[in-house]
């Protein structure tokens, strides 16, 4: 069982968003996971531009580090998301990964994978985020097993019982994945998103080789 954990951060080891995120990640660990952890502020991910050469030849025009770290999360079992808030959303660099996938998208490359999310923010609205992240993940065709969101409001010592719901979250991540849980609502969402890209893919196909031979190869058209 393998879990990754994505810190959209900046500040490095002085982030509370990354407690978060080793949080979820320990908790994982001590029920069996193998886990790897990124701080996605060190990595070189440049912006999309949406010229479509991935839904065409399955490649981008840029030459960074985001194949890399798509590769690590593609080989994942379960993937955590952490990002403060940024005025109401996820911060800059960890926008940037998800514009750059959206060939992950209409492929549905993360069907049969699990998620999570952890938040902070400095007086409101960590929920809301963590819940983007959540939909992101949903959206690239994973099942979410929850998130924790904490407000701070001045409060330092507000992330310590935080970061024992993340370690908690960790552990329901690990089982999820062992048990193969399914939520009812969310696979009624994934298979409507599946018929939905696969005609998308279908209507393009004269455009989108590599999408198309992707669903045709995965019996979907």
């Amino acid at each position: 069982m393998k879990i990754i954990g994505i810190n959209g951060s900046p500040k490095g080891e002085k982030s509370q968003t990354r407690r978060l995120v080793m949080g979820v990640l320990e908790g994982a660990r001590k029920a069996g996971a193998d886990i790897t952890f990124v701080d996605i502020c060190g990595l070189e991910i440049r912006y999309c531009t949406a010229c479509g050469t991935c839904y065409a030849k399955g490649e981008c025009i840029h030459d960074d580090d985001f194949p890399e770290l798509l590769e690590k999360m593609l080989e994942a079992d379960g993937i955590v998301l952490g990002s403060p808030n940024y005025i109401n959303s996820v911060t800059a660099q960890l926008k940037t990964m998800f514009d750059r996938m959206a060939d992950s998208i209409h492929c549905q490359y993360f069907t049969g994978k699990y998620g999570c999310a952890v938040s902070t923010a400095g007086e409101s609205m960590a929920d809301e985020v963590a819940e983007y992240m959540n939909k992101t993940l949903l959206s690239l065709g994973a099942t979410t097993v929850g998130k924790v969101g904490v407000n701070l409001m001045g409060n330092p010592d507000a992330i310590v019982p935080a970061e024992k719901k993340a370690k908690e979250l960790g552990q329901k991540l690990a089982d999820a994945i062992r048990m193969n849980w399914k939520d009812p609502e969310q696979s009624k969402f994934q298979t409507e998103r599946r018929d939905y890209f696969k005609h998308l893919v279908l209507a393009n196909k004269d455009l989108w080789k590599h999408e198309y031979d992707h669903w045709k190869r995965m019996g979907g058209l």
